[in-house]
């Protein structure tokens, strides 16, 4: 009976001993909070696209009539004006149709004179009841009938005098000669499509980025937004542009629904060419000056360890403590830690523009402080309210050699979760 008394009180003096180890052990313990300032700057919410550069004007000159290429007067970057001549088709066939035009004419023309004639004297004759009214009114026929068959021969003959015209191919615009499809020699054939000759822009110091939007974006897109765009030829160069036009026409690639934004683009210097990929970025918020903290604080929970150590204060507010008085009124106490989790998730879910961080003081103890967001760039997040100051430190983050949690997060709390789509600087 003594020996089970001796067991007894010696493990019971092993239990506690092992408590109070373990308790020296944990308080023993030291984090090491990694944390980041808030700070006061611009961010700029935007809606990323790809587009591609084009001239606001693009011609395509073409042939009407088929032949053969005798003589071309632009090339690849010719400067040309509206009415210049840009090219020569062989006009030797087109001229012989003209020619039998005309003298199909003038066939007509002597066979009409005769028939007009013939038709004069029968009519003199019928009223005088010499002859029948089968001869007058074939004679009748036959003059009206020549009538019309001048009429389609003198349009025959201006059907064949256009194309002979359209055989000298002229600029339609002033501008720039940025593609030649054809060389001397070769011979066109204009059936149902016209072939093109050349593609000539308007004014290539004022051009578009004809951009495909993602549908998710398309409605914060406005007409008169401001543009900031790159291309692989000057990739440390940012060029900038005004939304002018959103096309309502859907396209779909791929199940990915698209739509077209229309950017004008002044390109004075030239450097800009057609055809070139331009990266955008579409400025569809802003705000100057504010209060900004990095994103990762936004991720941070402490771990259960920290606050059994008495890491993290009771209080729910401000709680600074350099400033050498306690919080007092200005803090909401919690009975727990559950409770004060319970308030936080609770305020989430009610206005999911109410977020937590959790800021360091001068005794190394954080505190958890409720802030409203505003933009979000995918950098930074502005802080539209919320008891925070620029400079002050931002926990994201802890290493404890004791620790089983390096990043201060803790597996089982809930975590925020960002959405994001086609955001950037």
């Amino acid at each position: 009976m003594k020996n089970k008394k001796i067991i007894y009180s010696a493990g019971i003096i092993i239990i506690v001993a092992a408590a109070v180890i373990t308790f020296a052990t944990s308080k023993s313990t030291k984090f090491n909070f990694r944390t980041i300032s808030i700070g006061r700057g611009n961010i700029n919410k935007v809606v990323t696209a790809t587009g591609q550069l084009s001239a606001v004007k693009t011609v395509e000159v073409g042939t009407q009539v088929s032949g053969t290429i005798m003589k071309l007067n632009a090339d690849f970057n010719s400067k040309v004006r509206k009415g210049e001549i840009v090219a020569v088709l062989d006009t030797n066939m087109l001229s012989a149709t003209v020619g039998d035009a005309k003298a199909n004419l003038n066939h007509l023309k002597a066979q009409l004179i005769e028939a007009k004639t013939n038709y004069d004297q029968e009519k003199t004759l019928f009223n005088k009841n010499l002859v029948s009214k089968i001869d007058y009114y074939t004679a009748l026929s036959n003059y009206k009938s020549l009538i019309a068959q001048e009429q389609q021969a003198e349009a025959d003959l201006r059907k064949a005098e256009i194309n002979l015209n359209y055989a000298t191919i002229r600029a339609p615009i002033n501008g720039i000669v940025i593609s030649r499809n054809v060389d001397v020699g070769q011979t066109v054939a204009a059936s149902l499509s016209a072939p093109t000759l050349f593609t000539i822009a308007n004014d290539l110091r004022k051009m578009e980025v004809q951009a495909d939007v993602d549908e998710a974006d398309i409605g914060s897109i406005k007409v008169g937004q401001k543009v900031s765009f790159t291309v692989d030829a000057y990739p440390d160069e940012i060029f900038h542009g005004v939304v002018s036009q959103v096309r309502l026409s859907p396209q779909e690639v791929q199940n990915v629904v698209n739509y077209t934004v229309i950017i004008n683009v002044n390109n004075t210097q030239l450097k800009l060419m057609p055809g070139m990929t331009a990266t955008v970025s579409i400025k569809i918020a802003h705000a100057d000056n504010v209060l900004e903290v990095p994103d990762i604080a936004f991720y941070f929970q402490p771990a259960s360890n920290m606050i059994d150590q008495s890491h993290l204060k009771s209080t729910y507010g401000r709680g600074r403590s350099n400033s050498g008085k306690k919080a007092g009124n200005r803090n909401s106490h919690f009975s727990s830690r559950f409770n004060q989790q319970a308030n936080m998730q609770y305020a989430m879910m009610s206005n999911p523009d109410i977020h937590t961080l959790w800021m360091l003081d001068q005794n190394d103890k954080i505190y958890a402080v409720r802030v409203k967001t505003g933009l979000d760039d995918g950098t930074d997040t502005q802080i539209v309210r919320g008891r925070v100051d620029a400079g002050e430190q931002v926990v994201i983050g802890t290493s404890s050699a004791k620790s089983s949690t390096s990043n201060g997060v803790n597996p089982f709390a809930p975590q925020r979760r960002f959405r994001r789509r086609n955001r950037g600087r």
